[in-house]
C-alpha cells in the first residue's frame, strides 16, 4: 500500500511524498478521514531548521486493513488513532506507570496529514456516533485533560490558564468540567482574526477573565480579584511566559508546564529561592504515551465539549500551503483547522 503524505519544516516549507506502507502481524492500516492541525505543527513549520518532520498526529480514519493476530478491531471500524502508545510490556508499564513508558509504539513517521497511516493495534480506539471531523479532536483533549488532570485544580478553584490556543481552550472547558470556580485566560492581543475569534470563544467557553497580555498587565489584573494569587496556572504559551506564572501563583500552588517552542527560547530565568519559600510545585505535562483518549471521545460524544465550536475550516493536499501560511500570519479567524485527504 502506498500513501501520500505531507512534511514540513522551517519557513513554510512543505514536501508530498508517497511511502510505502507494509503490514505487520498486529499492524493496522488507517485510512485517514480528518486529521487536525496541532500548534507542533505550525511551530515546526515556522521555527524547525532540522531535517523534514512529518505533519499531522491528530488522526481519525477508518480500519481498511489489518494484520493476521489483530483481534481489538474489524475492518470498517471507525477508529482515533493514538500517535504515541504504551506498549504494555516495559518495566514502567508492568509496575503501574504506562505514563513513564519510553517503549512506545508510534506512528512510525508517518504524517497523519495524509491518506493512510499504519499502527501497531494498540494505537487505535474505536468511536461511533461522531463525524470524523469531531472525532480527529479526541487528541487534543487528551492532551488539555492530561493537564488539567496534572494540575490537581481544588473544586471550586481558581486557575490561570496561559495561552488561547486549541489546547488553552480546550484546557478551559477541561478546567470549567472538572470543577473549577474561576478560569482565566490570556491571549497577546485581539489584533488579526484569528485572535480576535480564539478570544472570542474563550468568553463562549465561559471563562471568567480574558486578558490580552500586550494591552494589560495580566499580574496586576490577576491579583486584583485574587490579592493572594490563584491556586493554579496551566502554561499552554511558550516559554517565554512562565515568569508571569510565578507572579501570581499563591502560596503552596500549582504551575503545570506544557507550552512549548523551537524557536531557541525554551530557556528562561527562574528565582529557585523564591519558589522554594513559597512552596510553589512545577509540574509538566506531556501526553506520551497517549491517556485519556476514551474520556476525551466520551466528553465530545456527549456534547459536553462542543467541538463545532473549535474545528472552524478544514483544507487538503491542494491548498494545505496557503492554509497553514494563514495559520502563522493569523489572517484567517482559525480556531483549528483539519486536513481533509480525500
Amino acid at each position: 500500500m502506498k500513501t501520500r503524505s505531507l512534511f514540513g519544516r522551517k519557513f513554510l516549507a512543505l514536501e508530498e511524498r508517497v511511502l510505502e506502507l507494509k503490514l505487520s502481524a498486529t499492524d493496522v492500516l488507517v485510512k485517514v478521514h480528518a486529521c487536525g492541525v496541532c500548534g507542533t505543527d505550525l511551530n515546526f513549520l515556522r521555527d524547525y531548521e532540522e531535517d523534514w518532520m512529518p505533519l499531522g498526529h491528530e488522526i481519525a480514519g477508518e480500519v481498511v486493513e489489518k494484520g493476521k493476530l489483530v483481534t481489538n478491531v474489524k475492518l470498517g471500524d471507525f477508529v482515533t488513532v493514538e500517535d504515541c502508545s504504551m506498549c504494555g510490556n516495559c518495566i514502567d508499564c508492568k509496575s503501574g506507570h504506562v505514563e513513564l513508558c519510553r517503549e512506545m509504539h508510534t506512528l512510525n513517521g508517518i504524517p497523519g496529514m495524509g491518506e493512510y497511516v499504519l499502527v501497531n493495534c494498540g494505537n487505535v480506539n474505536v468511536y461511533t456516533g461522531l463525524s470524523p471531523v469531531h472525532a480527529c479532536l479526541t487528541e487534543p483533549l487528551a492532551v488539555a485533560l492530561s493537564a488539567v488532570a496534572k494540575a490537581d485544580i481544588p473544586l471550586g478553584g481558581s486557575v490561570m490558564i496561559f495561552g488561547s490556543g486549541p489546547i488553552g481552550l480546550l484546557t478551559a472547558a477541561a478546567a470549567k468540567i472538572r470543577g473549577a470556580g474561576f478560569v482565566g485566560i490570556t491571549g497577546r492581543s485581539a489584533k488579526t482574526p484569528m485572535s480576535r475569534a480564539r478570544l472570542l470563544l474563550a468568553e463562549k467557553l465561559g471563562c471568567d477573565l480574558v486578558v490580552k497580555t500586550k494591552e494589560t498587565d495580566l499580574v496586576s489584573e490577576t491579583r486584583k480579584r485574587f490579592p493572594k494569587g490563584v491556586d493554579r496556572v496551566i502554561v499552554t504559551s511558550p516559554p517565554a511566559s512562565v515568569p508571569d506564572a510565578f507572579e501570581i501563583i499563591r502560596f503552596g500552588g500549582i504551575i503545570t508546564l506544557l507550552g512549548l517552542s523551537f524557536a531557541g527560547d525554551s530557556v528562561i530565568p527562574l528565582d529557585v529561592n523564591k519558589a522554594i519559600f513559597h512552596k510553589t510545585v512545577i509540574n509538566t505535562a506531556f501526553a506520551e504515551p497517549a491517556i485519556n483518549f476514551p474520556l476525551a471521545t466520551q466528553l465530545i460524544k456527549s456534547g459536553r465539549v462542543d467541538a463545532s465550536l473549535f474545528q472552524t475550516h478544514t483544507f487538503s493536499f491542494g491548498d494545505a500551503k496557503e492554509f497553514l501560511g494563514k495559520n502563522l500570519d493569523g489572517s484567517l479567524p482559525v480556531i483549528k483547522g483539519v486536513f481533509l485527504p480525500f
